[in-house]
């Protein structure tokens, strides 16, 4: 029977709800900073997260517009929207989701590796992480970022590269997503994905079948999750057993 011995993580939408109150803003001052004349309202950046990464929403964007992008303004773009997004972070602007804190620490105290793939740029993740983990250790044994492969979810790449890097066998290796994108990559590298869908993501919902169990979020003692899908998860809370059991499941 395998064991569980790797959890891989996506951040922007399943660690923590980022899009609409911390990258969106970010990008929207960095706009206005460069001079762009672009805004991003809430149902222009919903469409806009079907492309993942931030730097290729802006690349796609500037394409639809009828404008090419050289690399040194993308580059401009990028570093002047991380101090903006590091600040909202550092702010308080976001915040881990309900049970997401529970299950990191259950984790560590287990002895499993963690890493976070995703494809969000490494310094958007080291941004999140220094705001989010600021007085305590950081719970990731290492990082699979856009920087890091080049072909980005939902190509299966980032979450090969995980299990390569890692080292874990992938019967005994799970994913947590929240967008379409990301369960497609995680379901084509053959790895076992629980998903707590994000509200932004108007494609994942056609997507579901190939997750292995399916939650509004991972759950509190105080506020259990609601479930819809996937093997029953005892007390309202995904637990280091409930991820065991997608494992020791076919699913």
């Amino acid at each position: 029977m395998p064991r569980l011995q790797a959890v891989f993580w996506d951040v922007d939408g399943t660690l923590a709800d980022t899009e609409m109150d911390g990258h969106r803003p970010a990008f929207n001052q960095a706009f206005a900073d460069l001079g762009w004349g672009w805004q991003w309202n809430r149902a222009e950046y919903q469409r806009l997260l079907a492309i993942p990464g931030g730097t290729q929403r802006v690349a796609q964007y500037a394409i639809e517009r009828g404008e090419v992008l050289d690399a040194t303004q993308l580059e401009d773009l990028r570093r002047c929207k991380q101090l903006h997004y590091l600040n909202r972070i550092r702010g308080g602007a976001v915040s881990l989701r309900p049970g997401v804190s529970r299950l990191l620490n259950q984790l560590v105290h287990a002895g499993l590796q963690q890493w976070i793939v995703t494809s969000s740029g490494r310094a958007s993740v080291e941004a999140l992480l220094e705001g989010l983990f600021a007085n305590a250790d950081v719970p990731f044994d290492g990082v699979v970022s856009a920087n890091d492969v080049e072909r980005h979810k939902p190509y299966p790449d980032p979450y090969l590269c995980a299990l390569e890097r890692s080292g874990a066998d992938l019967d005994g290796s799970v994913a947590i997503e929240d967008s379409a994108a990301g369960l497609i990559a995680a379901h084509e590298a053959s790895l076992s994905c629980l998903v707590t869908p994000s509200l932004w993501d108007q494609q994942l919902p056609k997507q579901l079948h190939r997750a292995c169990a399916v939650f509004n979020h991972l759950g509190e003692a105080t506020l259990p999750h609601l479930q819809t899908s996937g093997p029953p998860c005892a007390k309202g809370m995904v637990t280091l057993e409930y991820l065991q059991s997608l494992v020791d499941s076919t699913c």
